[in-house]
């Protein structure tokens, strides 16, 4: 079988200033063991409008709408920069305000749980039908609202998790069971959130790639969180349920779950079932966390900057059949921190960066970019963490050193030549790795780039199941048309195997 392809990308960002004091873990923390705080007073006045998310350098990066060589270009920090030409929409995908996404929401919800009162209804329907993807059976779908008294009523009364806009209560999320814990309102509504999110990445996808949902076979969803019932916590299938959305009819699906590496990890398997031939046509998508909204706003407010975790992330990406033209995954060269491998950071780097290389009888500098945990230093800087892809690029460049194969003059030029600075919001799994493909997929086919490296980190100990760390990468080539088998059969012993047929069948003449 050959080698599958990265066919297309769809990258959003959903603008949620009310989201990140109502729904983010480090303000709703806040509220519950201090809430006179100074901070919960300042909040409001560090967020940022629409158009100041839309302006933002790496926002713009995220879309597509500028190169990550564009924003390196950009002097640091970049907040309160705007590109030349700013743009809500973008060659990749797009940045959703607020109000657009409320609908969204109602749209992803199928059990009556999200209700919206009756005078914000109309504005919400009024600008979710201008959106150019928006189709007439959604619009239909959005309801009147019902009135004002009885949305209080489920806030105060019925322990619904409310909905807000520009600061007011314009809507909520009921509570799907009267006991059951994990379809409290407050887990329907991050549910219901990534599922949006999800959604809306998979229609930028479809839009911008020209391509046909009814083509797609399976999808891997690969976000944080996990839904399902007492029974079954993280049964799933948030997979199944926006591939139903999107008008994927054709599709089935699951959901992969790994912390921040979940995204390599599905695309690794996407990869392999597009290569064994189980599928044609394989998307895997991931929506936002709410809980990240505002993870840093302490840090950030106490230096004197915005909230700048103010937008969820999303993605999807098909994963196709080699059609001799898109970069290929080269599903022999991975990457893997085993339980065996350490935490020590010389041991991750050599498991997930030089022992693939080594397989392929590659040098460090035989990859021109490596796409790692792309995260933006604007927000990780100001709260102690650093700039995380400067960090991975100068391990790997002193790997290089001690391999050999790099000169210590090389240590100060590595990252930029190849590197990348980081875009991504923090949302966990949304900057690891995954941000560049729908570069890469530019740079390895109309690009002068040959050889790309996706890597994706986890902090498994966070689920308390374990004290292990999680890790895994995997090459992306430049197409060279040909059927790039794996079977494992060389060109050398199919051209043997061959030549013996050829004398077989030679001698069986000369026998008749």
């Amino acid at each position: 079988m050959s080698y599958s392809v990265v066919k297309g990308s769809g990258y959003v960002l959903v603008h949620t200033p009310d989201m990140i004091l109502h729904n983010g873990t480090t303000q709703t923390t806040e509220k519950l063991i201090n809430p006179e705080s100074e901070y919960l007073k300042k909040v409001n006045e560090h967020l940022r409008s629409f158009d100041e998310v839309v302006k933002y350098p790496p926002n713009q990066t995220y879309i597509g709408n500028i190169t990550p060589a564009e924003l390196g270009e950009f002097e640091k920090p970049w907040v309160g920069q705007s590109t030349a030409s700013p743009d809500r929409f973008g060659k990749f995908g797009e940045i959703m305000p607020q109000i657009e996404f409320i609908a969204m929401l109602q749209l992803a919800d199928v059990f009556d749980v999200v209700k919206i009162e009756e005078g914000f209804a109309k504005e919400v329907k009024e600008a979710y039908t201008a959106h150019p993807l928006a189709t007439e059976t959604e619009i239909e779908r959005l309801g009147k609202g019902i009135p004002a008294s009885d949305l209080e009523h489920l806030v105060n009364d019925e322990h619904a998790e409310g909905i807000y806009n520009d600061g007011k209560l314009i809507g909520c999320v009921k509570r799907a069971h009267d006991v059951d814990s994990n379809l409290t309102s407050h887990i329907m509504f991050e549910n219901l959130v990534v599922k949006a999110s999800g959604i809306l990445a998979f229609k930028n996808l479809i839009a911008k790639n020209n391509i046909n949902p009814e083509d797609i076979e399976y999808v891997i969803e690969c976000s944080e969180e996990a839904c399902g019932d007492m029974n079954q916590r993280g049964g799933g299938n948030f997979a199944k349920s926006i591939a139903e959305q999107v008008g994927a009819v054709n599709a089935t699906g699951s959901d992969l779950r790994g912390f921040c590496a979940a995204p390599t990890h599905a695309l690794i398997s996407a990869a392999s079932l597009v290569q064994a031939g189980t599928y044609s046509n394989v998307v895997i998508v991931a929506g936002g966390a709410t809980a990240k909204l505002g993870m840093n706003g302490k840090d950030h407010v106490k230096k004197e900057l915005p909230i700048l975790e103010d937008v969820l992330g999303g993605f999807a990406i098909l994963i196709s059949q080699n059609d001799g033209v898109n970069p290929v995954i080269r599903t022999d060269l991975v990457g893997r921190h085993t339980v065996g491998t350490g935490s020590s950071p010389q041991a991750v780097i050599t498991s997930l960066i030089t022992a693939p290389l080594d397989k392929g009888n590659l040098k460090i500098t035989d990859i021109d970019k490596y796409s790692v945990e792309m995260q933006n230093p604007d927000i990780t800087k100001p709260a102690g963490a650093g700039d995380v892809p400067e960090a991975n690029y100068k391990m790997i460049a002193a790997i290089g050193v001690k391999r050999g194969e790099l000169e210590r003059a090389d240590l100060a030029t590595f990252a930029a030549k190849h590197g990348m600075q980081g875009w991504a919001p923090t949302q966990g799994h949304i900057p690891s790795g995954v941000p560049y493909l729908g570069f890469a997929r530019e740079d390895l086919t109309t690009g002068n780039l040959n050889r790309a490296m996706v890597v994706g980190k986890g902090s498994l100990f966070l689920g308390r199941m374990t004290n292990l760390f999680d890790g895994v990468s995997v090459i992306i080539e430049r197409n060279n048309g040909e059927d790039n088998s794996t079977s494992g059969v060389s060109k050398a012993e199919i051209n043997s195997m061959i030549a013996e047929a050829m004398r077989g069948f030679a001698t069986q003449l000369m026998g008749e």
